[in-house]
Order: structure tokens, then sequence, then C-alpha cells
């Protein structure tokens, strides 16, 4: 995680919705784990509920779903990958199981980062995450 900056200026509620939309994230990643979509709909619904917040608040609701959109195409990979496996009556190889360890960790990390996403901006600082921040820039308009 790069931290660039620390925003001084920012009010309360503009720091703890910032830091809800990690939060949000969390909690739909632990509810929809084995179903992928209901933490990307979750994500999607609050992004698209603080649309009309600060530039900060619109910036990390953007960043968490970015975050949630790569989890949901890595999850749903593995998930038909398992479905193919189950009802073709396939073997098991190690392929499919580096896979699975590539998701454990990518979910692992993808988890602390966002909690540390949302201390973070709780206390106004602007994370920026590795690939993520970057993209997240060219998503996120400042309005004029």
């Amino acid at each position: 995680m790069d931290i660039t900056e620390k925003f001084e200026h920012l009010e309360e509620y503009e720091k703890e919705k910032a830091s809800n939309s990690y939060l949000m994230s969390v909690i739909f990643m632990t509810v929809g784990l084995p179903i992928p979509f209901v933490n990307l709909i979750g994500t999607i619904v609050f992004w698209a509920g603080n649309k009309k917040e600060s530039y900060f608040v619109r910036w990390h609701c953007m960043q968490a779903f970015l975050t949630q959109f790569s989890l949901f195409i890595i999850n749903s990979i593995g998930i038909v990958w398992a479905l193919i496996l189950y009802f073709k009556e396939l073997q098991i190889n190690n392929l499919f199981i580096s896979y699975l360890l590539t998701i454990l960790v990518f979910n692992l990390v993808e988890f602390i980062a966002t909690i540390a996403g949302a201390v973070q901006t709780r206390k106004g600082i602007h994370p920026k995450w590795f690939f993520y921040g970057h993209l997240t820039d060219l998503l996120s308009k400042k309005r004029i």
C-alpha cells in the first residue's frame, strides 16, 4: 500500500464513509465468499449510493470496487473450474491445487489490505494500493 498524502480538511463523516467502503467490502466478502457475485453486488450498491459524496469518499469507494471486481474474476474462475471437475468427474490435478492456493493467498492479502485501508482512511490518510490506486485515479474525476 502506497500512502501518498494526508487530507487535513476532511470532515469526520467523510473519513467514516470512505472507511466504510472498505469495511462493506470485507463484510460482503465474508458473507459471499462461496458466491463471488454477492460481494461484487454489495460493493457496487455502496459505490452507487455514494456517487454524490466528496472526491475522497468516491475515490475510496471506487478503489474498494476495483479490488472486489478482481476478486470476483479470480474466485469465479476457481468456482467454475471446480464445478467442471466435479460434474465431468475429472481428477483434481496440481494445476487446480496451485490455482486454489493462489486464490487463497490473493483473498488473504486483499482482506488484510482492505482492513488496513479502512483504518488509514478513517484517520484521513489517502492510501493508494499498487495498481488499483493508479486505475482509480484514472476512473475517478474531481468535480470543479
